[in-house]
């Protein structure tokens, strides 16, 4: 088979840790042929959606770790997969990438995750199609909202819809010290809309991302642990990543949305759970492979080919 990846730029790949790249290792071990491309080599040309790309070798180790063959525009439906795996911010250049994949679609393209699904999937207000598995929630762009969310739940955490890696996630304890001078910068006066959740103090345990592909859970999560006085466990954020089997509870939950999700097109999805509540769905780029296979000898990478081999088939 053939993989085309489209993904930030391969200089830009932290090698030791890179999903993306591990899964490039695997597909390759296998036989499969790879090809790369970046979001902006995706173009719209004679009456179909084709890639200017490369071919992509993917070298055993030093820093000139790949290798690319020369440029060539190809239809994207001349591929076995398209495997969508640029990083977010999810801004109107990503949304206008996943119209013309879904145009690509339309004309028989293979893309993974499918791009309808994933403008349909905000990775924040996702959740509230699953209002029994989260924390206490309120998304507003009103003070006035959050300030009563405030009260009543006394310890909340803040967070823009359009975040990433921990950016932007503030805490407001009891006291509510700064908390309008945090929802007039985050949502920069009213005109960005926030989301505010219950604070759980079961952060400290980490912040666990569980992944689903092709339907399936992972049978390990990877607990990303906030270190020092910091809240957030994100791994750009500084946290500690631990492999950790999924508690009961977690593996009801991602049992529970692992079905629903793949059935719309949604083959690689990352969940958050922080003390047994959903509190993300991403679908855009969801990572931690590298992490989980190092510490638990499960292969998260060969678990996803099989999976990705079995969806073509």
């Amino acid at each position: 088979m053939n993989f085309l990846f489209i993904a930030d730029p391969l200089e830009s790949f932290k090698i030791s840790k890179d999903s993306t790249l591990a899964m490039m290792r695997a597909a390759q071990e296998a036989g499969h042929s790879l090809w790369f491309c970046e979001a902006r080599n995706v173009l719209w040309r004679k009456n179909a959606v084709l890639a200017d790309c490369y071919s992509l070798a993917i070298k055993p180790s030093g820093s000139a770790w790949f290798e690319l063959g020369p440029m060539e525009g190809r239809n994207l439906n001349t591929f076995s997969a398209v495997l969508m795996r640029t990083d977010p911010p999810f801004d109107i250049e990503y949304l206008n990438n996943t119209w013309l994949l879904s145009a690509a679609v339309s004309q028989g393209a293979k893309v993974f995750n499918n791009p309808t699904a994933i403008r349909d999937h905000s990775e924040k207000l996702s959740i509230t199609e699953f209002p029994t598995l989260i924390p206490a929630t309120l998304v507003s762009r009103e003070l006035s909202a959050i300030e009563i969310f405030h009260q009543e739940q006394g310890d909340i955490v803040i967070k823009p819809l359009d975040g990433m890696g921990g950016m932007g996630v503030f805490r407001v304890g009891p006291d509510g010290l700064n908390l309008a001078s945090i929802v007039e910068t985050l949502g920069e006066n009213g005109r960005r809309t926030l989301m505010a959740q219950r604070f759980l103090p079961e952060i400290a345990q980490g912040d666990k991302r569980v992944l689903l592909i092709g339907g399936e859970v992972v049978p390990f999560a990877l607990a990303r642990i906030p270190q020092g006085k910091e809240i957030r466990g994100n791994l750009a954020a500084g946290g500690k990543g631990v492999a950790m089997t999924l508690s009961a509870s977690e593996r009801k939950i991602a049992e529970q949305l692992a079905p629903i999700l793949n059935k719309r097109g949604l083959f690689l999805v990352g969940l958050d759970l922080i003390g047994g509540y959903l509190t993300e769905i991403n679908v855009t780029s969801p990572t931690c492979f590298v992490e989980i296979t190092e510490q638990t000898q499960f292969d998260v990478s060969q678990f996803w080919l099989k999976a990705l081999e079995k969806a073509l088939t």
